[in-house]
């Protein structure tokens, strides 16, 4: 597995949809493009992948957009490294000798220990992740709130003694 710029923007972007698709709502280009700092033609270039792997499906015109096509419990990381994944078919073959077939193998091996491990990782996931971290980082900003409302009174009441 190959893991490039475009594959992280990929998996970005997707997210995205997948957070702001919401019941049959689209998500435009233009709101990713603006909101994840990717450049709009970027996207342009990146949704004609995933839309040709049927990973989202678009509308053009007023009111059209973007969303998942599947349900985002369904779509895995993997899936949407491979759908950008430049691969041709004609990549250049390393010759591999007996020196470098040790050093080959443990690549290859990491590779799909890489994929294995993303194929294990669906967008829903990367939602509930999302979910759980804006829950402790409120619960934490009300402990912050609870400690300075503290500190506060603390500091008021020895300053009245």
């Amino acid at each position: 597995m190959k893991l490039s710029t475009k594959g992280r923007y990929a998996v970005t972007a997707m997210l995205d949809l997948a957070l702001n698709a919401n019941n049959g709502n689209k998500v435009t280009l233009a709101d990713i493009s603006e909101f994840q700092g990717i450049s709009l033609s970027y996207l342009e270039q990146l949704f004609a992948r995933l839309r040709k792997t049927k990973l989202v499906s678009g509308t053009r015109g007023p009111g059209g957009g973007y969303r998942l096509s599947r349900p985002a419990n369904e779509i895995t990381i993997a899936e949407i490294i491979h759908a950008v994944d430049e691969r041709t078919g004609k990549e250049k073959v390393m010759k591999v000798d007996d020196r470098h077939q040790k050093t080959q193998q443990l690549w290859q091996a990491l590779s799909d220990n890489i994929n294995d491990y993303l194929s294990k990782i669906s967008l829903g996931d990367l939602i509930e992740n999302n979910k759980r971290e804006e829950l402790l980082a409120a619960h934490n900003q009300d402990e912050i709130s609870d400690v300075d409302t503290w500190s506060k009174q603390s500091r008021n009441r020895s300053t009245v003694a």
